[in-house]
């Protein structure tokens, strides 16, 4: 029989990791177990408070879980029984870990994918002083591709600093909801001209409306505004790319359907990750494959990772080992 267990865990973050809503020092995850001896399948989930998700509302909702999964719930079973979120993902990569040990095969197999092969990833760059970016791009000027985490005031600036620290790289701005529509109109051309190649949500998720109306210089992405497929009707006009998460979709199971949808219906597909070890990564390689931008450099901003974590060179990242999952 099944047996579900859950677990919370902190993991410092290397310094501090600054977007514009806020800075923090540790990342604190989720990690739900379903043990069917001899086999235990794990998945990784990172609740945020942006969708009013927290540490304790998740855990709740994975432990009111225990019953069905010991009846046998399944992944069908689990779209369900939870919404889109944090606590959802946790399961639904758990019960894939399961299913392919049980299998005794990659998860990718049981999807019916071809297998995974290696990605190059974006590298994040915090939010800080135009002065600290430019360090910081300097210090990673040789990746390929930099994300620098922007807010409004003083974002020129910022970009034109980074691209002066690392003058070979692609860049892609994330906004986190920073801007207003104002912001936008005047940072979107000097962008442009400095090579940015993507804004990820530049205004807030709720009032986006004015972005169908505007010029697009760069390409504009959905992170905040993009959940699950329900979301995309909405978004058609105003984002030209959809950022696929996990941990927004509720799991693998709606990632896959997600990315299918979004390019039957014109998006761009990034895939994209919260601060999280390799476990979170892991599932989010299998729908990265093929995509136009990802951006699954989260165990390389922490202190520490998983044992079997996913192997990084440089921003080159590699397929999960069975062992960490899958």
């Amino acid at each position: 029989m099944p047996k579900l267990t859950v677990a919370r865990e902190s993991w410092p973050i290397r310094g501090t990791f600054t977007i514009s809503r806020g800075s923090r020092r540790e990342v604190n995850v989720v990690v739900a177990e379903i043990r069917d001896l001899p086999h235990t399948g794990r998945g990784e989930c990172v609740p945020y408070a942006r969708y009013g998700e927290s540490i304790v509302s998740v855990c709740a909702q994975i432990e009111g879980l225990a019953e069905p999964i010991a009846a046998g719930l399944t992944r069908e079973g689990l779209q369900d029984a939870l919404p889109a979120g944090a606590a959802r993902n946790a399961l639904d990569c758990a019960l894939w870990d399961l299913e392919a040990k049980r299998a005794g095969k990659r998860v990718w197999e049981l999807a019916g994918l071809r297998a995974a092969e290696p990605l190059t990833s974006a590298y994040t760059l915090s939010l800080g002083s135009p002065e600290a970016m430019h360090a910081g791009a300097r210090a990673h000027a040789d990746r390929p591709l930099l994300k620098l985490k922007l807010s409004g005031s003083g974002d020129l600036e910022r970009v034109q600093a980074v691209r002066q620290g690392a003058p070979d790289a692609a860049i892609i701005a994330d906004a986190n909801e920073g801007w207003t529509a104002e912001d936008y109109i005047e940072l979107a051309p000097a962008l442009a001209r400095l090579g940015v190649q993507m804004i990820e949500q530049p205004m807030p998720a709720d009032n986006d409306a004015a972005l169908g109306d505007m010029t697009r210089p760069v390409p504009i992405c959905a992170d905040e505004a993009c959940h699950d497929r329900a979301s995309l009707p909405r978004l058609k006009g105003r984002y030209d790319i959809v950022n696929i998460k996990l941990d927004k979709t509720g799991g693998l199971t709606e990632a896959l359907a997600l990315k299918a949808q979004a390019q039957a219906s014109g998006f761009g597909v990034m895939v994209g990750c919260m601060l999280a070890t390799s476990l979170s990564m892991a599932p989010a390689v299998l729908v990265a494959q093929g995509a136009a931008i990802v951006d699954l450099d989260g165990p390389l901003l922490l202190d520490g990772d998983r044992d079997h974590g996913l192997r990084y060179e440089g921003s080159r990242i590699y397929p999960p080992d069975a062992a960490l999952w899958g």
